[in-house]
Parts: structure tokens; sequence; C-alpha cells
């Protein structure tokens, strides 16, 4: 898959079926969408696209952050192995949003992009102030020769999914399951292994506390979830791939002063994984964080976790 970031990078193609969205989190509705624009390039021996924009427009004109179930390198992993053949990531700045929808239509989907046809929701809107509707985009594609597939709202309720709603039930409460049922695969996110104050080591539990977390990347309510980790970016991963582990998030109550953590005990593991990349995908949460009156009563409860959490992974293969 070609990944063309800017207006710089985009190569035209003169035969391109395009849709354009932010597809934050590549969940079922979206798929539906980009499976039609895929089998619609097949017909036309077409090139597929995929026209997204960073930051999330919202972030710019509501002008708040904008957390987000995938970032954008995420994103292109997941469109390549959906089988789109054009990435296309353009910034959205203040500027951009002023376009009028016709300058937009023209400048960047036919003339820079190489539109052939156009695949949208049928809520679509595009241009300064959404201005551009489906109605103007059929217009538009008479003028400049491209065709134009709007996706009923009956075949977009039918997937009964959206992106905000599995927002709410990975950030808000914890209901990872539920989220991969709609995403077709386990919410995941990734960070660097980093030094901590090694308490769970001290218990018997060692654990890999993971930091830089992308910024807008949106993490699980707090809790205990069973997980599955992979290893990311190295040829000789330490951990077999995938591994099961049990993941806490939060801000560990038992021990005083202690900053909010992302932390995963691998099962039957033991080795120095400081400084790697770990992606966690999240099965099934087990039970809210909460405080206990000392490390016996916190072991007690973690080996009691982790019964479980292995019963949950046994079920569950990837």
């Amino acid at each position: 898959m070609k990944r063309q970031f800017g207006l710089d990078q985009i190569e035209l193609f003169a035969n391109s079926v395009v849709t354009v969205g932010t597809f934050d989190g590549v969940h079922r509705g979206h798929q539906k969408i980009l499976q039609r624009v895929i089998d619609r390039a097949s017909e036309k021996q077409a090139e597929s696209a995929l026209l997204t924009f960073d930051p999330h427009p919202r972030e710019v004109l509501q002008e708040q952050p904008m957390p987000l179930l995938s970032t954008v390198a995420e994103r292109a992993d997941l469109l390549e192995e959906v089988g789109i053949d054009r990435f296309i990531v353009l910034p959205f700045t203040k500027e951009f949003s002023r376009m009028q929808p016709e300058q937009y239509v023209k400048e960047v989907l036919v003339d820079t992009i190489g539109l052939r046809q156009i695949v949208v929701g049928y809520d679509h809107s595009f241009g300064y102030r959404g201005r551009g509707d489906t109605q103007l985009l059929r217009s538009l594609g008479k003028t400049h020769q491209f065709d134009v597939e709007v996706i009923s709202k009956q075949i977009v309720s039918q997937a009964a999914v959206s992106s905000t709603r599995i927002r709410e039930l990975v950030g808000e409460t914890g209901h990872v399951r539920e989220a991969s049922e709609l995403l077709s695969r386990p919410y995941s996110l990734a960070g660097t292994v980093l030094e901590g104050e090694k308490r769970g080591r001290k218990i018997g539990f060692p654990t890999a506390n993971l930091g830089n977390i992308a910024e807008r990347k949106i993490i699980p309510a707090r809790g205990v979830y069973a997980a599955v980790v992979t290893e990311e970016h190295v040829d000789t991963p330490l951990v077999d791939n995938p591994r099961p582990a049990m993941v806490n998030i939060g801000y560990r109550p038992t021990f005083e002063g202690e900053d909010y953590a992302v932390e995963a005990h691998i099962l039957d593991f033991n080795g120095d994984l400081y400084g790697r990349t770990l992606r966690l995908h999240f099965i099934e949460r087990i039970r809210d964080e909460k405080s206990f009156s000392g490390p016996d009563e916190l072991v007690a409860q973690i080996r009691r976790d982790q019964d479980v959490c292995e019963a949950i992974l046994e079920e569950h293969k990837m």
C-alpha cells in the first residue's frame, strides 16, 4: 500500500476510486464502505484510495483534544490489511477548513488525487462549514466527470457501529470485549517498556510498565484486564508472539503516591524488556481497580485474577 502524507507527496493517478473520512478504528462499519471502494476499483481496473486528515477535524474546529481509537500509523496498517491501494493523509488546519467545497473537489480530489469515482456515506459533508453535501457532490461529478456512489442510511444502520460508541466502551467503561466485536479485532495500544519501582517483581509478579503511549490514543478505563501481548519493531522478539498477559491500568491505590500506570504481567515470562515496544491486545475486563490492606491481600487477589485471566485467554486464541 502506498502511504502519502501531505499534498506534495500525493502521486496523481487519474483512475482512482476514493472514499474520504477519519475512519478512526477502521471498525466493521468502515470495513463495509472500504470493501465497496475496493470492489469498485477492481471493476474499473482502478486504484482504491482513502483520504483522511490529521489532526482530527473536530480537534481543530472545536479547539479541544480528540481522543482516538487508532493513530495514523495504526490506521495505515489496518487499511493495508483490508486491501486499500493508497492511504492519503492531509494536515487539517483552519486554513484548509475554509476551502470552499467546489475548490476542494477540483483541486484536491480531481487534480491532485485523480478522482474517477467517490464512495461516501449518506450524510457526508465537505468544504467550508460543511456546505458541500451529496447533492452538490453529484453535481460536481457531472462537471468533472467522476461517478458518485452514496452508501444509504439503511446500509450504514445495518452495521450499527460508530467510532463514538467504541470510544465510550473502551475509555469510559472498559468493556473491551464488546468493543472488539464492533472492531472485528481486540482493541490494542503500544508503548515502550520503562523502568519502574519494581513493586511487582518484589511480590512475585514482575510487570512491564508501558510509557510513550501515543498522545491522543485512548487508554482503557481503570481496572484489570486479560490481554495478549506482542512485541513490535524487532527482528528477534524476546516475547513469543502472541503471549498471554494480565494488565493493570490505574493508580495502584494499595501503594501511596503512585502515578497512573499501564503495566502488564506477562504470564510465564521473566526477562528484561526495557526499551522494547510492546502492543497490548485487550481481550476482557476482569475487575475494577481497588485498594487492599497490604501486599499479602494484594498478592492473593492477583493470584485469583491470574486464574480468571488464564481461563479467559484459554478460550481466546489469536
